[in-house]
């Protein structure tokens, strides 16, 4: 073990006494994807005791090009990625305790997940999920880091609770929400830099060297060689809801919920159903099957042709749209195949 960790104890930002704590630490990453499966490997290799990784999707091709943990296999398997990573990360450490979860981060799942965590990973590709967790830190008091990238753009800021702004101060003085894939594609170095700025405060976090954690905000271009480094402090607001002088956490409010949403980057609808209950896959497939429908599956999905559309359905009894953008039109494919 000692050896395992050797170059990473040399450092005198952590030590022995820094590795010690590592190996005790909790960290949940919110989404599976570029960001998460990168933070993700880089944690578990550097010897974080617990990971736990929440991803509502599952492989396709287009990950491949920046989304290090898969493989053609994980693709042809259709393998959801909290499935994919947690089998790849516990091969690449055994000593970690690794738990994947297939599932939307909703508030119920966040704050059940909540209790213990030491810090929080935002690797997710929207902002109705980042604005619940930015909640879920607030009352928790569980330090989060922000990243986001599009194109060669990257982002990130660390959130800690009761010192920095939260995300719904920084809101009001930067424009985050444009931040998803889906407006211009993204290269992988833009990714990999985005993770190495948030895994570099994780460690600082998770060694307990609070001076040494970046207070400012981080943004860069690759492709136009520009950097900037922005102080935030200011960008804190009394009256906000979320971490101010009158907390009520108003993103974890049932009214301020979407049951329905445009994944990133895709022509894909995700649908979660008011009343989420577990799905027999194997009987709904059996129903649909009789129906006339091409039926594909494994044990944590269903895969369901319908022409130039395709849904998969999740044990949860979320649903993904492919195809179309269209929420009126996705709702009323969900009504017409499960009811």
């Amino acid at each position: 073990m000692d050896e395992r960790y050797s170059r990473q104890t040399l450092f005198p930002g952590i030590g022995k006494d820094g590795q010690a704590k590592i190996n005790q630490k909790h960290v949940l990453i919110i989404g599976a994807g570029a960001l998460g499966s990168g933070s993700a490997e880089v944690l578990t290799r550097a010897g974080v005791g617990r990971i736990t990784i929440v991803d509502r999707d599952y492989v396709e091709a287009s990950n491949l090009q920046r989304q290090q943990l898969y493989t053609e296999e994980d693709v042809a398997a259709k393998l959801p990625k909290a499935v994919a990573a947690e089998k790849r990360l516990r091969a690449i450490n055994s000593n970690v305790e690794i738990r994947g979860i297939i599932g939307d981060a909703n508030p119920e799942l966040l704050e059940e997940l909540a209790v213990g965590v030491d810090l929080i990973m935002d690797a997710t590709d929207n902002f109705e999920t980042r604005m619940v967790l930015n909640d879920i830190s607030q009352k928790y008091k569980i330090p989060w880091i922000y990243g986001a990238c599009v194109g060669s753009f990257g982002m990130s800021f660390s959130i800690i609770p009761g010192k920095t702004p939260c995300l719904n101060c920084l809101l009001r003085t930067i424009p985050l929400q444009g931040m998803t894939c889906d407006t211009g594609g993204i290269i992988s170095p833009a990714v990999q830099m985005v993770i190495a700025h948030q895994t570099a405060e994780a460690l600082k976090m998770l060694v307990e060297d609070w001076e040494a954690v970046r207070t400012t905000f981080v943004s860069f271009d690759l492709w136009r060689n520009q950097y900037s480094s922005l102080k935030m402090s200011k960008a804190k607001f009394a009256g906000c809801l979320s971490c101010g002088e009158e907390q009520t956490y108003p993103y974890l409010d049932e009214e301020n919920r979407m049951k329905t949403t445009v994944l990133c980057g895709r022509d894909t609808v995700q649908i979660r159903p008011s009343n989420q209950g577990e799905v027999s896959l194997e009987s709904l497939a059996d129903q649909l099957r009789s129906l006339g429908y091409q039926v594909k599956g494994n044990p944590y999905l269903l895969s369901v042709e319908m022409g130039e559309e395709r849904m998969v359905v999740f044990q949860d009894g979320r649903a993904l749209i492919h195809g179309t953008k269209d929420l009126t039109h996705a709702k009323s494919i969900y009504q017409r195949i499960l009811g």
